[in-house]
């Protein structure tokens, strides 16, 4: 049980992470790569946001699981 709960937080953490690079690339402050099509793009922050989201509610999961 402690295996899944390490494992849903790892995944978790990199969902929250690869999120808030998303937004950082849509909204044009990370410009990293350079030949990125997701960069200074919106709608790429918005799927950022809702990435993060969802890597904070596994960790939360994670976390608080009997």
């Amino acid at each position: 049980m402690e295996n899944m709960k390490f494992l849903i937080s790892i995944a978790g953490f990199l969902a929250f992470a690869m999120g808030l690079l998303w937004i950082g690339q849509g909204l044009g402050y990370i410009k990293w790569p350079s030949s990125s099509f997701m960069i200074s793009r919106i709608q790429w922050a918005y799927y950022g946001g809702c990435l993060a989201a969802a890597g904070l509610a596994l960790i939360f999961y994670a976390r608080h699981r009997g």
